[in-house]
């Protein structure tokens, strides 16, 4: 078996006297969706801003692709090859959705946001950025509107690309199905599954049935601990699980 691409041993972070994780552990591996589950309150989303350097642990260490990030900036992890998307969805609402993916190519080249009529109108921004929309599933119907214009569901799409612009080797994301339709959430969970295999992802989501579609591996989060963690159906399967979230989450 490889050796993982991310690897998360020991975390600890305290918020005064609320402990966030706590004495997390856990193992994504190149082409691996990997998905976190937990109730509200579990941690998840500590979890992935220590692992995208937002959130500093006050103890642990953080490994990918064998090396030691724990105490890198987020701006290095971008480069080192670490993407992630938000709850809340930050877009460039007055620019088109193109742009916005224009925008992040320019970023990803290492050229500065003053060139942004260059990124509106050059084509060797534009053609990468109508890939990175056509990856993420975004209809080319809405690609020249404002993207402040797009639904719910267009500006997660939209936000999907620009984490992709960064060439990710593992993309994180941060509840992609929050706030969509169900038709919304069927066409995300497609959407994710042709990107399942050309990196690794480690997806935090509560929208279980996206979940158990998905997920090679499932990592269940309690009071900041990793209650459990396996594939899909054993997780399904474990009385621990299902008594601490899963018959919660299946009720509701």
């Amino acid at each position: 078996m490889t050796a993982p691409l991310l690897l998360v041993e020991g975390l600890h972070k305290r918020f005064g006297g609320l402990r966030a994780t706590d004495d997390l552990s856990l193992a994504v591996r190149m082409g691996e969706l990997h998905a976190l589950i937990g109730p509200n309150g579990a941690g998840k989303s500590t979890a992935i801003g220590q692992i995208t350097g937002e959130i500093r642990p006050d103890a642990g260490r953080i490994l990918f692709a064998g090396r030691d990030i724990t105490r890198l900036p987020p701006a290095r992890r971008v480069r080192r090859g670490l993407s992630r998307t938000f709850q809340i969805v930050q877009l460039l609402d007055e620019a088109t959705t193109l742009e916005n993916v224009a925008l992040a190519v320019q970023a990803q080249q290492g050229h500065s946001f003053r060139f942004w009529r260059d990124a509106r109108r050059d084509e060797r921004l534009r053609q990468p950025a109508r890939l990175l929309l056509l990856q993420a599933g975004v209809e080319p119907a809405l690609w020249e509107r404002p993207a402040g214009d797009l639904s719910a569901g267009a500006r997660k799409q939209l936000e999907l690309a620009l984490a992709l612009a960064a060439a990710p080797r593992l993309l994180l994301l941060d509840e992609p199905m929050a706030g969509l339709g169900p038709s919304e959430s069927r066409a995300m969970t497609e959407t994710l599954r042709g990107l399942k295999g050309r990196m690794a992802i480690l997806l935090v989501e509560h929208d279980m049935e996206a979940v158990f579609a998905l997920a090679d591996r499932v990592s269940v989060l309690v009071d900041g601990r990793c209650l459990a963690s396996g594939p899909p159906e054993e997780i399904r399967a474990d009385p621990a699980v299902r008594a601490a979230y899963l018959t919660e989450d299946e009720e509701g």
